[in-house]
């Protein structure tokens, strides 16, 4: 087993492994999402060029450069038109990617643990392994996917109900500054929720346990906030790394189709980054978990 998977992690030595192994495995790591998302986005190209988009340079309507870059977003043909053709496309497009990505980080995962066991792997290994998972796969998401929607919307009700009930009594401002409190106080507490059950997909990956939320409950314990600013600190990577991209390339392309496809081509190193990163986080978990289960063993030798 690799030395560097062995030993529980800080805050920064997740970071700092997770860049390594994606500078150091960045072709595999790629070459495994491209096969999978790749054709996704090849389709979503196609469908752009036959709405009428331009393929280098989408220019819009203004008096000044300015305007007609800002205006090509809002007039371009890429999924808004009202066509049968444009909406079963979009349709295909949203199915399509609701089955094959999670299958590509699945397939990353995969990789992941093959370079923790010093294990050879290739891109066809590794996909045939994460298709074998699917449908388990598939059946633990849809139910995170609706634990996730209810503990959203519960939430949302009752801040939309104190802040009409405030507001309703003659106290506008009191009840703006009680909905913003609420908010904020049931972001954190569903942001906290959604981390401890989160890596239930990689226990239903690596771990074969369907559907894998309390195993996730457990691995989480007393980890529950240094995974919850990792996940923060993910975010903000990457949505830095798209925004610049999509701002300093929209400036010049518009919203053309060679700008869909070079932001698809940053989404997918992303999303590589950020795979990788909770494979290192699931697998430094487990360490800490097999960690406290040999300490208890220990402790009840002993005892006895």
């Amino acid at each position: 087993m690799d030395s560097k998977f062995t030993k529980p992690k800080g805050f920064g030595e997740i970071l700092d492994h997770t860049f390594n192994l994606c500078k150091k495995h960045f072709k595999e790591f790629f070459l495994i999402l491209l096969i999978l998302m790749g054709p996704v986005y090849l389709i979503q190209a196609i469908l752009q060029l036959m709405s009428g988009t331009s393929f280098f340079r989408q220019v819009g309507t203004g008096s000044d450069w300015f305007e007609q870059m800002l205006s090509s977003f809002e007039e371009s043909g890429t999924f808004e038109s009202s066509s049968i053709s444009a909406d079963i496309g979009v349709i295909v497009i949203a199915i399509v990617s609701f089955l094959l990505f999670p299958v590509a980080e699945a397939a990353v995962l995969f990789a992941v643990n093959h370079i923790r066991n010093n294990e050879e792997f290739s891109s066809g290994l590794v996909i045939k392994e994460a298709f074998s998972r699917f449908w388990p796969m598939l059946g633990s998401s849809l139910l995170f996917g609706l634990i996730t929607f209810g503990i959203i919307l519960i939430p949302v009700a009752i801040i939309a109900g104190a802040g009409f009930g405030v507001s309703a009594i003659g106290h506008p401002i009191v009840g703006i500054l009680t909905g913003v409190l609420l908010f904020f106080a049931f972001a954190l507490v569903i942001g906290l929720l959604i981390t401890r059950w989160s890596f239930y997909f990689a226990s239903v990956i690596l771990d074969r346990q369907s559907p894998g939320l309390s195993r996730s409950w457990r691995l989480t314990k007393k980890r529950t906030w240094p995974l919850f600013g990792l996940y923060i600190v993910f975010y903000l990577i990457i949505s830095s790394i798209s925004f610049a991209v999509q701002a300093s390339l929209g400036l010049s392309l518009g919203n053309s189709v060679l700008l869909s496809i070079i932001s698809n081509l940053i989404t997918i190193i992303t999303t590589m980054f950020f795979t990788v990163g909770y494979a290192v986080m699931y697998l430094d978990l487990k360490t800490r978990h097999d960690a406290d289960d040999l300490k208890e063993m220990i402790e009840d030798y002993y005892l006895k």
